[in-house]
């Protein structure tokens, strides 16, 4: 009895263990930013044109020395990336550019890429079955994690993971490889308001080393998650993280669902309105990988992050901000794009909760 009850507790610390390294984490913040940015609101009257680019310069002259993080290396292709290239842009709704640096400059846009497929999959088959097929939750787990689909009863749980992100992609309606990819390029296109080109490099360096991307699809399509060959929709999944980008790109892109999902100067419709704040809510969540929460905490709005050193923030009705920088922090968001982003929101006052 005695050797059964000592058995017993021994498994029950082992429980606990297993348990905190699955779910605990860091309650202090953990990104580059400081809790000195303020939540504050100015009237909408203040973001006079003098005033957006007083505040631009002061971003840009206060970050662009910071040496601090470093590119994504276990992606050959990012690894050897300039990692000086600092380049900040605005657009507001009605389309009027405010940026600074190197703002021509492109680098891939990776993960930032989940947004528009999300938001194509929500176009074309509505915002229950986003939530109902792939699910709007935050993992709590890292961005490539398999354990985070068993826990979840064989679910992604979020479509900004990558698990959720090859789910989107396969839900793309195409009747074939080819022409899912298509949709999805023209869309990231049609956002930007101009045709982005393809980082053939990235691709490559990419596709040859994807198996547990592969392996997460497999997984997916075992649970009758995918709506796609599961092997071909990790391929076009692929492709389009290695499509380039620019600040200047970003900033039009996230200016798009800033204006309710209208380009500001194509004045094309890409996303019902009312789906708009469906995606934001995901991007507030779960845009910034494991670091999602503190970034709400300190900016209140939403954003999303790529390893390729790129950052979209969506201020509803205000302002797209894009920042290319590539040097990331230890979660994989780009050191400077985040502290010029919350600087802009901090000092414009713009925070969309303090509303």
């Amino acid at each position: 009895m005695k050797t059964v009850t000592t058995l017993a507790k021994k498994t029950l610390c082992l429980s606990a263990l297993c348990a905190s390294l699955l779910f605990t984490t860091n309650l202090q913040a953990k990104g580059p930013l400081s809790t000195d940015i303020k939540t504050k609101s100015l009237p909408t009257q203040t973001l006079t044109e003098a005033r957006i680019n007083s505040v631009l310069k002061e971003a840009y002259a206060k970050f662009k020395n910071n040496q601090e993080g470093k590119n994504a290396d276990y992606i050959k292709a990012l690894a050897i990336v300039d990692s000086k290239i600092f380049g900040i842009t605005l657009v507001t709704p009605d389309g009027k550019v405010y940026e600074i640096g190197d703002t021509k400059e492109v680098v891939s846009i990776q993960s930032i890429s989940k947004v528009f497929t999300a938001a194509k999959v929500m176009q074309e088959k509505g915002d229950k079955f986003m939530q109902e097929k792939i699910g709007v939750n935050a993992t709590g787990l890292a961005f490539n994690s398999i354990i985070a689909i068993e826990l979840h009863g064989g679910s992604a749980s979020n479509p900004f993971v990558n698990a959720g992100a090859i789910q989107s992609t396969s839900w793309v309606k195409a009747k074939d490889s080819k022409e899912r990819w298509t949709k999805i390029y023209d869309y990231m296109n049609d956002f930007a308001g101009k045709e982005l080109s393809f980082n053939e490099k990235v691709y490559d360096s990419e596709v040859n080393d994807n198996k547990n991307n592969q392996a997460i699809s497999k997984i997916l399509d075992a649970r009758g998650r995918m709506g796609s060959d599961p092997l071909e929709a990790t391929t076009v999944y692929t492709k389009q993280c290695s499509v380039n980008i620019s600040s200047h790109d970003l900033g039009m892109m996230a200016a798009t669902f800033a204006n309710d999902g209208v380009n500001p100067i194509t004045k094309k419709k890409l996303l019902d309105k009312k789906y708009v704040p469906k995606i934001l809510a995901v991007m507030a969540t779960a845009g910034l990988y494991d670091n999602a929460g503190d970034w709400l905490y300190l900016t209140g709005t939403p954003a999303k992050s790529g390893v390729g050193g790129g950052i979209l923030a969506v201020v509803p009705g205000k302002l797209g901000i894009g920042v290319v920088s590539p040097p990331l922090d230890k979660f994989g968001n780009s050191v400077r794009g985040q502290q010029a982003a919350a600087y802009i929101i901090d000092k414009l006052g713009i925070n969309p909760l303090a509303q």
